[in-house]
């Protein structure tokens, strides 16, 4: 029996491991955390999708490929549209709970960039966690083998083909993990994206690159990372908290400390303009106010009267109101701080169109994968329905793959899409090829390490409590926000010491929102000095921080090779850069 190892637990993960078992597949998925904690969950935005009879699959084609700036993949896209809606019936029919009408029809979303309402909400603002909460309860009734507290170290390799995975089982802040291996006909990364990589993020702690980072060790090509889309609305309050387009949709704005409008200052659609121009915008205004957060108003939606607005809010934003409320504020009477930060990956692990790497026996899904469907630019609502639609047909490869022992591996991105080829590893570090029973060793604690590591109540660990995990525990306001302009760069810069917390932050001011090639330059070798140091990785932290700066080489590589600007990937020396045109290059308003 074709046994499939599954690394990660969100809707890419969980889809792949139900479709491969109910093929035939002895199915493990090892996941990083608990089974519940993946990053699907903190998906406020919704599912799009053609299920509607008056809406049309070649108008979702087309905005998808808008809003990708003419780098996604046409295949890949109409792959997506097309399958969508089964892989939406699908979830449906395992419980499920789309928001509906009085009438019983389906809730009709409408977002910017999409010109039809076919965005579908479960919750209101809660579509990742009704996903998955219904995703892992088929899971867990199905044969699936489940490990959790499992950390991917890297994968087993022989003669070219990849055969299982090095774990780290069972760490905690108290006591090492043992290392495991798991043999396999078939892997499987569904590890999310690396949020991580910057000082502002809305990703959990988890999202650190982990199979990005593996699969570029083992050879496998990856493309496309210089496409890293911000968001423009994360909570200034507190732990950073993700508030939806969505509710701009709705009507809310943002002001500056003067109570003005700046949005419509870079563009004529204003707080409605793509996601990244809206990002920008906020960045340049905090900066011009002396790094102090700009601010959503939502204090004129839908009535006069405050306690109507109030239910209004809590109704159609519950767990934003929640976590508005969490931190003292009432957005019902008054703005809140915003500030922009890290939240999706465009690019990753290249894949065929079943989630087929360069490498035989490695698939990768979801925001790992590169797949082609975003592009340089994600449609927001697309990402929920690419890990359903792409975790399903990877799942169902896998059978039949193991079996044929031929393998179809994806062709190179177009010349045209990337500056140059996809990225391979030139540092291979090798993977462990040993049996369970030679690495029996435990590792060491990270007490015991010559790398700083966090204390276990910052740590990405097992041990953290639900609430701790509900959101990332960076607080924006212990972050600090540049003050200096976005285009300025020093002459000279002294690399400071590697820290994860130095490696978010030079990413933040030099491969962020803003690049140049002064900053790309400086960022690079910087990080090639951190590489070259000695370090002996042994606890999760540390490996999550050499999977952090292998990935970051990579990103900073690619925003350096692509000298133009282009949907998400923004150079302020590109001397071809003209302003976005009104409404027809808008990105989704949604999570």
């Amino acid at each position: 029996m074709t046994h499939a190892v599954v690394v990660g637990s969100g809707i890419a993960g969980l889809t792949v491991a139900l479709h491969a078992v109910e093929r035939g597949c002895r199915v493990t998925l090892v996941t990083k955390d608990v089974l519940e904690h993946a990053n699907t969950r903190f998906a406020q935005g919704g599912i799009a999708g053609v299920m509607f009879d008056d809406d049309r699959a070649a108008d979702h084609v087309r905005d998808t490929l808008v809003a990708g700036a003419g780098l996604s993949d046409p295949a890949a896209v109409q792959v997506l549209v097309d399958e969508g809606p089964d892989r939406i019936r699908e979830l449906i029919a395992l419980g499920v709970a789309f928001d509906r009408d009085g009438a019983g029809a389906f809730v009709k979303g409408l977002e910017a960039a999409h010109s039809y309402p076919r965005i579908l909400h479960a919750g209101g603002d809660a579509t990742g966690t009704v996903i998955e909460r219904a995703l892992v309860a088929a899971l867990r009734a199905s044969r699936v083998d489940v490990v959790e507290h499992a950390f991917l170290v890297g994968l087993v390799t022989d003669a070219g083909r990849v055969g299982g995975v090095d774990l780290i089982v069972g760490e905690t802040a108290a006591a090492p993990g043992r290392r495991v291996r798991l043999d396999a006909d078939a892997v499987v990364l569904a590890t999310g994206g690396a949020g991580e990589l910057y000082s502002h993020s809305t990703n959990p702690e988890v999202a650190t690159g982990d199979g990005i980072a593996a699969a570029m060790r083992a050879g496998a090509a990856v493309a496309d990372l210089e496409f890293f889309q911000f968001h423009p609305t994360v909570l200034a309050v507190g732990d950073s908290f993700l508030v939806s387009e969505a509710v701009r949709g709705e009507g809310a704005t943002l002001i500056d400390d003067d109570g003005r409008r700046f949005a419509f200052d870079d563009h004529p659609d204003g707080e409605l303009a793509p996601r990244d121009v809206v990002a920008r915008a906020i960045a340049r205004r905090m900066i011009e106010q002396g790094g102090r957060p700009v601010r959503l108003d939502a204090t004129h939606l839908h009535s006069t009267d405050a306690a109507e607005r109030a239910a209004f809010l809590a109704r159609r934003f519950p767990t934003i109101d929640a976590a508005v409320h969490d931190r003292g504020l009432d957005w019902a009477l008054e703005p809140v701080p915003v500030t922009p930060a890290a939240h999706y990956l465009m690019g990753g692990v290249v894949t065929d169109l079943d989630g087929r790497t360069t490498l035989p026996g490695l698939y990768a899904v979801g925001e790992t994968a590169r797949t082609g469907v975003h592009g340089a630019n994600r449609l927001a609502s697309n990402s929920l329905l690419e890990g359903a639609v792409f975790g399903a047909r990877a799942g169902d490869a896998i059978a039949a793959d193991a079996a044929s022992g031929a393998w179809i591996a994806p062709a190179a991105p177009p010349s045209s899409n990337a500056p140059g080829t996809p990225t391979r590893s030139s540092s291979d570090q090798g993977t462990p090829t040993r049996s369970l029973s030679e690495q029996s060793t435990p590792t060491r604690s990270s007490s015991e390490q010559s790398t700083p590591t966090r204390s276990s109540s910052e740590q990405s660990t097992p041990t953290r409590s639900s609430s701790e995990q509900s959101t990332p525990t960076r607080s924006l306001s212990e972050q600090g926000t540049p003050t200096r302009s976005l285009s300025e760069r020093s002459e000279t810069k002294r690399a400071p010491a590697f820290s994860r917390r130095a490696l978010q932050d030079l990413l933040w001011e030099h491969a962020g929102l803003v690049r140049d090639e002064s900053g790309l330059a400086h960022a690079a070798s910087v990080i090639a000095g951190w590489q070259g140091e000695a370090r002996a990785p042994h606890s999760e932290h540390d490996f999550e921080d050499e999977n952090l700066l292998l990935v970051a080489a990579a990103l900073v590589a690619a925003a350096r090779a692509r000298r133009g600007s282009v949907g998400a990937h923004f150079r302020s020396d590109d001397p071809s850069a003209a302003p976005v045109p009104a409404a027809d290059t808008r990105e989704a308003i949604a999570c």
